[in-house]
């Protein structure tokens, strides 16, 4: 596909970029494939459902949903008023990997471990709670 000056300009803007950076950018093949591949993941968003929840003091619970668009970013208007950043935390290797499978132009939907955990270890094990979260993939429709 052939990258279009306008793509670049908006690349360019967006990340802040002065012609010299944007020069080096532009020459690494793998931002290439990054940008060429931008229309894949403009049109998913990252869902993270709590599919388990227990003690939380953040008061997450099952069925409370993350929002992100497909490079990572939180949709804050669309997540609870309070998120726990230990809860978030959780979420980047999967975000990461869910990323990585739409650009090798695989269906992230069918990662097998897509589920995570915030880092307390809950009452049992001498924490105070612990949520559960599960990630999808859906189409955009916002």
């Amino acid at each position: 596909m052939k990258i279009d000056e306008k793509l670049w300009a908006f690349f360019q803007n967006r990340l802040g970029f002065s012609d010299e950076d944007m020069e080096k950018f532009k020459k690494d093949p793998r931002n290439r494939a990054i940008v060429e591949k931008g229309a894949d993941l403009a049109g998913k968003t990252i869902v993270a459902e709590v599919v388990h929840s227990s003690g939380c003091n953040s008061e997450h619970r099952v069925g409370d949903k993350f929002f992100m668009d497909a490079t990572g970013n939180l949709i804050s208007k669309l997540c609870p008023t309070k998120m726990c950043i230990f809860a978030i935390g959780a979420l980047q290797p999967l975000v990461y990997a869910a990323t990585e499978m739409i650009y090798a132009g695989v269906d992230p939907n069918r990662m097998l471990f897509k589920r995570c955990g915030c880092i307390d270890v809950g009452l049992q094990c001498g924490g105070w709670g612990r949520i559960v979260m599960e990630l999808r993939i859906v189409d955009r429709n916002r």
